[in-house]
């Protein structure tokens, strides 16, 4: 049995501080501790993009990284995105450009996306592309995926979160990804 560890960390806005086995991903904490089960485990090897949620305004592969690791971190998670049961306008833009098919892949491409319109709203397609490089959909193809993106820009509000902004312009960072 692995070894308890204490972390403070704040998801969503909501504080929490409790203990973690020292080998608990943070996706399974997510998904397991707190019943936030937007993030899945598509791959677990950090290839597939669909566990992504922002850490510190970073979107990361939560796969990859323990649960531990993110003692202090502020993170969102696409359960944050609506307000008060409404759509983000990231999230209506998905809906109206027929960007979510099966949805697996819907709530880590929604988090690639909201880490770059965080830094950048109003990104070049080469920094949407970039950006959603690291997430795979297998359903819709990503025209759809594009389009709803181009759409969500400025135009659309954005909520603002806390941490500090991507490095790269939204690429998927691995835990300890020094980029």
């Amino acid at each position: 049995m692995s070894r308890e560890l204490p972390i403070q960390l704040t998801v969503n806005g909501t504080p929490w501080e409790g203990t973690v086995p020292a080998d608990l991903t943070l996706l399974r904490f997510l998904r397991e501790r707190l019943a936030l089960t937007g993030a899945k485990e598509g791959c677990g090897i950090g290839e597939c993009g669909a566990c992504t949620v922002i850490v510190n305004g970073r979107p990361i592969n939560t796969c990859l990284m323990l649960a531990v690791e993110a003692d202090g971190a502020v993170l969102q998670t696409v359960e944050g995105e609506a307000s008060d049961g409404q759509l983000s306008g990231l999230q209506q833009a998905f809906v109206d450009h027929h960007a979510v098919q099966c949805g697996f892949c819907t709530p880590g491409m929604l988090m690639s996306v909201r880490a770059l319109l965080q830094r950048n709203p109003s990104p070049t397609e080469e920094e949407i592309v970039e950006a959603i490089a690291g997430n795979l959909c297998r359903c819709t193809g990503y025209s759809a995926i594009l389009s709803a993106i181009r759409s969500a820009g400025p135009a659309r509000e954005a909520p603002d979160a806390p941490g500090e902004a991507p490095r790269l312009a939204g690429s998927v960072a691995r835990p300890g990804d020094e980029r």
